[in-house]
């Protein structure tokens, strides 16, 4: 049995995430790549959902599509040390996909910590724990008192994403 706090359930408001916060679209298109995105929400036989598809592309240095959340208003940080980590509902088109976090010590634009995410055509419910995610371009174990953002991306293959989020929030188990 888990404990869970919703980050975004796509139902309410679909514009704004459950923390006041939106979700933007980003590709390697800001460092030259040429990957394609389209990003939003549409209603599934499971409700609303956000969606991200697009063409991962690796020509020019490229390799990613990303829809990231901003996990404050003011731009501070999140303290997420009550947590476990971050459940998932996810479907699509199989591929490499990850979850990317962003804390106050990712200050450059490539890093951050992130945890490969299983992706299959059917709903999916993981449960990634902080410990998974691992530092790119940066060292030492994740700050999750200083988390910024988090992201869902498509990354690393050339391939076409096509991907539905019914879920995201964070966990901890009850004691």
């Amino acid at each position: 049995m888990t404990d869970s706090f919703v980050i975004d359930d796509f139902q309410e408001d679909a514009r704004l995430s459950a923390l006041g916060t939106s979700w933007e679209g980003l590709t390697d298109r800001v460092m030259g790549g040429q990957s394609d995105m389209q990003m939003g929400y549409r209603e599934s036989d499971s409700g609303s959902v956000l969606f991200l598809r697009g063409a991962v592309r690796l020509e020019n240095g490229g390799g990613f599509i990303q829809v990231r959340l901003p996990l404050v208003t003011n731009g501070g940080s999140f303290d997420a040390r009550a947590w476990q980590g971050l459940r998932i509902i996810v479907r699509g088109v199989p591929g490499p996909y990850y979850l990317h976090l962003r804390t106050q010590q990712t200050r450059q634009p490539w890093q951050h910590y992130r945890a490969p995410i299983d992706v299959g055509l059917e709903w999916r419910e993981q449960f990634i724990p902080f410990t998974a995610f691992e530092g790119r371009a940066i060292g030492g174990p994740i700050d999750v008192s200083r988390l910024q953002s988090v992201g869902i991306v498509a990354y690393g293959a050339a391939f076409e994403a096509d991907l539905e989020v019914r879920w995201l929030g964070l966990f901890k188990a009850e004691p």
